[in-house]
């Protein structure tokens, strides 16, 4: 299979998964509230979220090992791959029982001092802390298996491990609503047993199915020249996504502090959104990188930069589409979602999914960046306000602050790093910021005001309570021709021209 159309069938199997998954995620949610309740919804929301403020790691290994495994497919280096895949399989197992036992350690800490939770409530939460931890080390575990499916643009398995995730989960929130005894509960321990089948999945598949997997650790493959390589570029790397996740999951635990719970739930529901858009930038991420990086590890610096420019126009033209029709009509959609709407929610999932958007603008050239693999100073500059962000936004509360100004603070913050990137790859790598515009920014803008223009439009004339249907099914419809006509370029037109006859010619 030709590199582009390996693109593109992995890009579109993501897009069915991401439908798929989507769907009966949203739809688990709603059964888990109602059998949780908002209070207990809201417990398990900052609990995991504390912990997943140490879960970056898991994704900042996964990075690293699939950039590793990329450019030294690209360098048909395959000599040392099983040693490489060894050794990260080692740091991994290291970083996962360092993190486990300071989670462990902290415990006492933030239920005495930083969570705001009910005393009749607070053993059952202790329980929930612990199995979390258990939850982040089996994941940590899981990130070389699944750094390698990505590095071989094994995509479908992914997909079909990630859809039967889904589907198990969304039996569970079923289930729940049967259960007699303390359902939070229940809940934590079958959301640790479904990461483990997942564990299992990715493990089991990848030593049949690639030589250089393995699980066993042997002291011959040990080599310190790997592990300064891989901990090296994962410490900076870790560093970029611990900003992220101590802005995401701090913010969740600063609110809590000054809020209590109830805002817990209704930004946990934002971020559930979130993250089911989330999947369609990491569709395209997972089937672009692995070439991104092998162009830069072959040599072929200008064919990275086209890549990265690509990556970045076709996130952002694929969210245009999702996100601002779900941004004008959020409090529709919340209203048939969910039975009860904590306060709060539709603020913070439109600025979320705002902020979210505009950091996809320059997305491709987080990209380029790790293929060069000179990350320290990129990530210095594009990360450290993220986390910065937290102590503004715990004064601006001590003084009597809104949440929706942190949220606001949250999205000019989001806009202002991803501007950042452009000139910073100008001096590093050579980008041209008059052709990065030119077929980026500018083709981009254009669709968002055309999907806007019709969102508004939409609202301004029509009143019925289905109004959110009229409205999305025409900024779908607007957006695939405004991308037709400003976001793809005569090339790419031509190209996907091609790949639609040979689809109606089988």
């Amino acid at each position: 299979m030709n590199p582009a159309k390996r693109i593109i069938v992995n890009t579109s199997v993501q897009y069915v998964k991401a439908v798929i998954t989507t769907c009966l995620s949203l739809y688990s949610t709603r059964l888990i509230l109602d059998a949780l309740s908002i209070n207990d919804f809201g417990i398990y929301s900052v609990i995991v979220g504390i912990v997943a403020m140490l879960g970056f790691i898991t994704n900042a290994l996964i990075v690293t090992t699939q950039r590793y495994l990329s450019v030294h497919m690209g360098k048909e280096d395959t000599a040392f791959m099983h040693k490489l895949f060894t050794n990260s399989l080692f740091i991994h197992l290291l970083f996962g029982i360092l993190i486990s036992l300071i989670l462990i350690s902290i415990e006492g800490l933030l239920f005495e001092h930083v969570l705001n939770i009910d005393d009749a409530r607070k053993p059952t939460a202790e329980v929930v802390y612990v199995i979390a931890v258990i939850m982040l080390f089996i994941s940590i575990l899981t990130a070389p298996f699944k750094a390698l499916f990505i590095a071989h643009e094994n995509i479908i398995y992914i997909v079909s491990v990630e859809i039967a995730d889904s589907i198990i989960k969304l039996l569970l929130a079923i289930g729940l609503a049967h259960v007699t005894f303390d359902k939070l509960l229940v809940y934590s321990w079958m959301m640790a047993l479904i990461v483990c089948l997942n564990f299992l999945a990715f493990c089991i598949y990848g030593v049949l199915r690639f030589k250089e997997c393995s699980i066993l650790i042997r002291k011959r493959d040990i080599d310190m020249q790997h592990i300064r390589n891989l901990t090296g570029f994962a410490g900076w790397t870790t560093y970029g996504m611990a900003c992220v996740a101590a802005r995401n999951q701090g913010t969740g635990v600063v609110l809590n502090h000054f809020f209590g719970t109830v805002v817990n739930a209704a930004y946990g529901i934002a971020f559930q959104i979130n993250g089911a858009i989330v999947f369609l930038v990491v569709s395209i991420q997972n089937a672009m990188n692995p070439q991104l990086m092998q162009a830069e590890g072959s040599g072929n610096h200008e064919k990275m930069l086209a890549m990265s420019a690509q990556l970045s126009k076709y996130s952002v033209a694929i969210l245009n589409i999702a996100i601002i029709p779900l941004i004008v009509e959020m409090p529709a959609i919340l209203d048939l979602w969910l039975k009860e709407v904590p306060e709060g929610t539709t603020m913070f999932c439109r600025f979320i999914l705002m902020a979210f958007l505009v950091d996809q603008i320059t997305l491709g050239l987080s990209s380029a960046n790790q293929a060069m693999g000179r990350i320290r100073n990129f990530t210095l500059i594009t990360y450290t306000p993220k986390l910065i962000y937290l102590f503004v936004i715990w004064w601006m509360l001590a003084e009597d602050g809104t949440a929706e100004s942190v949220m606001i603070l949250y999205v000019v913050l989001e806009l202002g790093v991803a501007l950042i990137r452009i000139p910073y790859m100008k001096y590093k790598a050579g980008l041209r910021i008059t052709a990065y515009c030119k077929e980026v920014l500018v083709p981009v803008t254009l669709q968002a005001l055309a999907v806007a223009g019709v969102c508004w439009l939409c609202t301004a004339y029509m009143t019925h309570p289905y109004r959110f249907i009229a409205t999305i099914t025409c900024a779908v419809m607007t957006g695939i021709a405004s991308g037709w006509l400003f976001v793809l370029n005569g090339t790419e037109r031509d190209y996907t021209k091609g790949v639609i006859k040979k689809m109606v010619a089988r």
